[in-house]
């Protein structure tokens, strides 16, 4: 058991409190208060920091770590050029993808964990394709939901798919990772393997997340099975004889048809979404992931971030992966959206969708997210350039904050 206290205690939904600490027992916190009441209260060894803020690990809501040596593989398999569209990505990706092994994609997932570790993210939403490297992510040291992710059109396929994710399924066993499923995009599945998928995540009572109107042209395809997904995407991967009859609906409509919004939800993106779209989210209890920088990166727009908050729709964030972004460092993207949307989120809004609001969305809310009884220790130590003003201590961690330790389950697994 230890107390680890600092000047500063910020989490979300509450005020900062000065001289705050927490204390720590079996890799959870047991109590939060001021440094002299924890104290008196319990004859502890304490791991002080003057001068700086303890606050909740950050929750990366939407990573692929299979996909973080992502830059590395382009140069090395001569596949280093600028994709013009979001469909030249996609492309892009399954060419290197193709040409990987396994050992390539261990270390690249190792290296990704790391380096979330170090910007200070201790929970991951992270969307697994080869289903093979689901007993490396327990020795990553990240707490998270791991979703099993499925592509595929034919039915031999998706039958193939459905039983491997099952059986994947059984192989978690309540330790700091949980199970989620994941159908990867509506114009990547049939419309009876997304149903499939649906219902096994009923079945199980685990949380979906998907890939949902990232892009214009996924919102012409599920339209009228038109444009570049049609004419490139789906002859470079062998679709043609499975595009789909015009179908005059939305990819959220086609979502909602298949019985995939619910309340366990998670729609990656938004970017492409109507009123009427947003309306039937809320009114089904979906959340949405925001990957702000991703959607910059390739192109495909911003999503409409006001119409998400007056409709009062759970929001949380992720960096994607490094394949469409610059980093995984989840306070590098919602510094990008302090400054790049000034007027859109308060400084707390953003260290909310940081935390609380992405612990909400992995369904992890009990777990981890904030600093509260009950709550795993998952703990970074921020110093602030200067003196802190306790009535605007999120602006100052967004403004000059840096990261200098990070704890997880109570021990230190990263410090400056």
């Amino acid at each position: 058991m230890k107390i680890i206290a600092a000047s500063m205690l910020y989490t979300s939904g509450r005020p900062p409190l000065e001289g705050g600490a927490v204390v720590v027992r079996d890799g959870r916190i047991i109590a939060v208060g001021s440094l002299d009441d924890m104290k008196s209260e319990f004859h502890l060894p304490v791991e002080e920091y003057p001068g700086y803020v303890i606050m909740p690990g950050m929750v990366n809501a939407h990573t692929h770590l299979e996909l973080t040596h992502f830059p590395a593989w382009k140069l090395r398999k001569g596949l280093d050029y600028a994709p013009r569209t979001y469909v030249d990505w996609i492309i892009q990706v399954i060419k290197l993808r193709r040409g990987l092994d396994r050992s390539e994609l261990e270390h690249s997932v190792r290296e990704g964990a790391r380096i979330s570790l170090e910007s200070g993210t201790t929970t991951i939403g992270e969307i697994l394709t080869d289903l093979s490297l689901l007993t490396l992510y327990r020795q990553l040291g990240v707490s998270g939901r791991i979703y099993c992710e499925a592509i595929g059109q034919s039915a031999q396929q998706g039958l193939e798919r459905r039983t491997a994710i099952a059986e994947a399924l059984t192989s978690f066993s309540g330790d700091s990772l949980s199970p989620g499923i994941s159908p990867h995009a509506p114009h990547t599945l049939s419309g009876e393997f997304l149903g499939d998928l649906v219902a096994l995540s009923e079945q199980r009572s685990l949380p979906l997340m998907i890939h949902l109107a990232e892009s214009a042209e996924e919102v012409e395809f599920c339209f009228d099975s038109s444009g570049k997904i049609a004419e490139q995407l789906y002859p470079f991967v062998g679709w043609e004889s499975y595009l789909p009859a015009p179908r005059r609906v939305s990819p959220v409509g086609l979502l909602q048809a298949a019985g995939g919004l619910t309340p366990r939800t998670s729609a990656v993106h938004c970017v492409h979404v109507t009123p009427a779209d947003v309306a039937c989210m809320r009114e089904y209890g979906a959340s949405i992931v925001l990957c702000p920088r991703s959607n910059e990166r390739l192109a495909v727009g911003a999503p409409p971030f006001m119409l998400f908050k007056s409709a009062g729709i759970p929001l949380a964030v992720g960096t994607d992966s490094l394949a469409s972004n610059d980093s995984l460092s989840v306070w590098d993207e919602i510094r990008y959206l302090y400054e790049r949307f000034p007027r859109l989120f308060s400084p707390d809004e953003l260290l909310a969708l940081a935390t609380a609001g992405g612990a909400r969305s992995l369904h992890l809310e009990q777990e981890v997210g904030t600093l509260e009884p009950g709550r795993l220790a998952n703990i970074q130590v921020i110093q602030p350039a200067g003196p802190l003003d306790k009535g605007r201590v999120a602006a100052t961690l967004l403004e000059t904050g840096s990261l200098h330790a990070v704890y997880r389950t109570g021990e230190v697994v990263h410090s400056l």
